[in-house]
C-alpha cells in the first residue's frame, strides 16, 4: 500500500446543534481522521512531502523521535512501511525498554527499529551536534524532528487548507486545530487562513513564538489566535468531564474524538460558542487531526 493512496480530499461535515443555532455560527469538521487507514489526520499531511523528499534523496531509512504514546512514531512507522522505507524511532525513556505499550508494539510490527534513550539524552534532540552524532551512529538516515514539523510538513498541511476553501466555496473565518508542536497551525496559516490553535500542553504560550518561527519565510500568513485554557492539566492528561464530553460528541455527531488533542479542541470551541466569542454568521472549520489509536473511552 502506497502512502499516497489516501482518501484526500477528506469530507467536510456540518455540525449543527442548539449551541451553534443559538450563536448563529456555521461549524464544520474537516474529517482528516479518514485520510488513511493507519496514517491518520495531520500526520499524513506532515509526512507526505517529508517521505517523498527522503525517497528523492536516495535515503532508504527515516529516523525520528517520540514518546511512548507518540502518534508521530505510530504514523511514521506505518507510512514508512507503506512507502518501502526503513524506519528508526528514538524513544524517550530507558525505563520503557521491555515494557512496550500498544503504540510501540505497532511500531515494531510495521518494521520500525526502536532505540530507547534516557530523558536527559532525549532533551538533546534539537541540538545540531547531537543530530550529527545520531546521523553517524545510524549511517546517515533521513532525519525528521519530533512531531514531523518541517517546511515539507507545512506544505502538506497547506494543501488541506486549500481543500477546505474549495469544499466550502470560500476560506472560512477561522480554521481551528489542536496544537502540540504548532506545525499544523503553521501550515494552515501559511495558506492564508486565520487559525484558532488550542494548546494541548500546559503553559502552551511558547507555541506562539514557535509557530511564528516556522512561518519566517511566509509572506502573507493568516492571523493566529492561541487558546491555552483547555489543556485539562497538560499533555496526555484529561479528566472525567472531558471523557463525558467525548462520549456526548460522538452520540450527537457520530464522530469519534480522542482525549489528547481533538476532544480538548472541541471542548474549547463549544465553550467559546456558548460564551459569544464569535460574531453572528461566522464560519468555522475544525480539523480532526486523527490520533484515534490513543483513544480512551469513558
Amino acid at each position: 500500500m502506497d502512502l499516497l493512496s489516501s482518501s484526500a480530499p477528506t469530507p467536510l461535515q456540518r455540525l449543527v446543534n442548539a449551541a451553534t443555532e443559538k450563536a448563529e455560527v456555521q461549524l464544520y469538521i474537516k474529517r482528516d481522521d479518514l485520510i488513511h487507514p493507519t496514517v491518520s489526520g495531520n500526520k499524513w499531511r506532515k509526512l507526505k512531502y517529508n517521505l517523498l523528499d527522503a525517497q528523492a534523496s536516495g535515503k532508504g531509512t527515516v529516523l525520528t523521535f517520540g514518546g511512548a504514546y507518540s502518534n508521530h512514531l505510530y504514523a511514521t512507522a506505518a507510512a514508512g512501511n507503506a512507502s518501502g522505507l526503513k524506519t528508526i524511532g528514538i524513544v524517550r525513556g530507558l525505563e520503557l525498554e521491555g515494557k512496550e505499550n500498544g503504540t510501540l508494539q505497532f511500531c515494531r510490527e510495521q518494521g520500525m527499529q526502536l532505540h530507547f534513550v534516557s530523558r536527559e539524552e532525549y532533551r538533546q534532540r534539537h541540538f545540531e551536534e547531537y543530530l550529527d552524532e545520531i546521523a553517524a551512529r545510524f549511517r546517515n538516515p533521513y532525519l525528521i524532528p519530533e512531531g514531523g514539523t518541517t517546511g515539507h510538513a507545512l506544505k502538506g498541511v497547506a494543501e488541506m487548507t486549500l481543500e477546505i476553501e474549495e469544499q466550502l466555496g470560500t476560506m472560512p473565518d477561522f480554521v481551528a486545530t489542536a496544537a502540540g508542536t504548532g506545525g499544523t497551525a503553521a501550515g494552515i496559516l501559511s495558506a492564508g487562513a486565520n487559525v484558532l490553535a488550542f494548546s494541548a500542553l500546559k503553559g502552551g504560550d511558547f507555541l506562539k513564538e514557535d509557530i511564528h518561527r516556522l512561518l519566517n519565510e511566509c509572506k502573507q500568513p493568516g492571523n493566529l489566535t492561541l487558546l491555552t485554557d483547555y489543556h485539562f492539566g497538560g499533555y496526555a492528561k484529561w479528566n472525567r468531564e472531558l471523557l463525558f464530553f467525548m462520549q456526548g460528541f460522538q452520540a450527537e455527531f457520530d464522530v469519534q474524538l480522542e482525549q489528547v488533542y481533538t476532544a480538548k479542541m472541541f471542548y474549547g470551541l463549544f465553550d467559546l460558542i456558548h460564551n459569544g466569542f464569535f460574531k453572528v454568521g461566522t464560519k468555522i472549520v475544525a480539523v480532526h487531526t486523527g490520533g484515534l489509536q490513543g483513544l480512551i473511552k469513558a
